[in-house]
């Protein structure tokens, strides 16, 4: 990915807990102590700097609210359509992303070869799901074969298991995703029941961990949950049914939470509108109201909560509600640290998100005081720059 050389001065810049007014130096991608002789100037006086933020639940080839859409439409749409899908997340200051359930090493190549703007990109490649999972868009009535797509596969048996990890981590994929519970997208899996076997998901970690990598899992109920993380799963994605018990196990495991609050709102306001069947509808009320109760739960029991927002087909644009709906559940500091540190450890890469020596130069610059004026974090015009790599988008 291209790089430049920035100073940005004059700011109040985020360390983590509060800001402090002084000068950002970037050379050539990285934060440094003392500006480049080349670095071009941003003038930040009487606005405030934070960190790039870190979306830990995108999904780039999401194109449709139709699942079978989603897998087996031509995968070049889904690709053409991924790249301004990311591109649109770049310039509302998502300066890296997490892809959970699809991507694809040739996506990944097009972003390191800048043929487009794009958030720094992790992918997990398609999802595991068993039979009749949440990654199976089959419906009861439906007798057709489906074995894989381009955000789900379908894998059953501790050995296909083995080999699909293998698979996946050959052709570059940042973790593994797998589906341990319902869900609201999928036709024929109750949410609250978990799915995979212990076997099955032990021996997906297991590939995962030896080869220094960690599994991520799609799990609403506490049962499911707690299934998951007694495999050794490191990040619960979603959880909104999760009680104070699993909040605790969670965090004696060290597992993060991602909710992904924007999903469910947007579905709720929308879904119907833009094609989302009756099935999912239904579903989605299960769940709306608790994902704001889950996050505030997470909290208090110590858990690290992390953000996504999982936003299917045209809901896309709704990115940046889900900041708001998480500040509404956990106050404007905690998400800004979910979006920015807590993301970072989740990822495993310590020059992300933060604004200290080493780190990459990515900021978003804004208008106002985001702990005294929340909204700064979700208006889209609050956002005076967006900065990648010490360059301005």
């Amino acid at each position: 990915m291209r790089s430049g050389s920035l100073t940005i001065t004059g700011a109040h810049v985020w360390d983590g807990a509060t800001f402090a007014a002084r000068d950002v130096h970037i050379a050539d991608g990285r934060v440094v102590a003392a500006p480049a002789s080349d670095a071009a100037t941003l003038d930040g006086s009487g606005y405030w700097l934070i960190p790039g933020l870190i979306d830990a639940h995108f999904h780039a080839y999401a194109t449709s609210m139709d699942g079978f859409e989603n897998e087996r439409g031509p995968l070049s749409y889904a690709a053409l359509n991924g790249a301004r899908r990311l591109s649109r997340a770049l310039s509302r200051g998502f300066t890296t992303v997490r892809d959970v359930a699809g991507g694809d090493i040739g996506l990944a190549q097009a972003i390191d070869a800048d043929l487009f703007d794009s958030p720094r990109y992790h992918f997990t490649g398609p999802a595991l799901s068993q039979t009749g999972g949440h990654g199976d868009p089959r419906a009861a009535h439906v007798d057709v074969c489906f074995s894989h797509g381009h955000m789900c596969e379908v894998v059953d048996g501790v050995d296909n298991l083995r080999l699909a990890v293998r698979n996946r981590l050959r052709t570059g994929a940042h973790a593994i995703k797998v589906m341990a519970s319902g869900g609201v997208f999928s036709l024929t899996d109750p949410i609250r029941v978990p799915q995979y076997s212990q076997e099955e998901l032990r021996a997906v970690v297991e590939e995962a961990t030896r080869r220094g990598s960690y599994v991520c899992a799609h799990a609403y109920s506490s049962e499911a949950v707690q299934h998951a993380v007694a495999a050794g799963i490191r990040s619960i994605e979603h959880g909104n049914l999760i009680d104070r018990e699993t909040a605790e196990r969670m965090a004696d495991a060290g597992a993060f939470l991602v909710p992904t609050l924007a999903a469910y709102d947007a579905m709720d306001r929308r879904g119907a509108s833009i094609g989302l069947n009756a099935t999912s509808l239904a579903k989605n009320t299960e769940v709306l109201t608790k994902g704001q109760d889950a996050v505030r739960i997470a909290h208090e029991a110590g858990v690290r909560v992390g953000f996504g927002s999982d936003l299917m087909g045209d809901l896309e644009d709704d990115q940046l509600a889900g900041v708001r709906l998480q500040v509404e559940a956990s106050g404007a500091a905690a998400t800004l640290r979910s979006m920015t540190a807590v993301n970072a450890e989740l990822i495993g890469d310590s020059a992300l998100g933060h604004l200290g020596e080493g780190a990459y130069g990515d900021a978003v610059l804004l208008t106002s005081d985001p702990l005294a004026d929340p909204s700064a974090l979700w208006e889209q015009d609050a956002r005076v720059a967006v900065v990648r790599g010490g360059l301005v988008i």
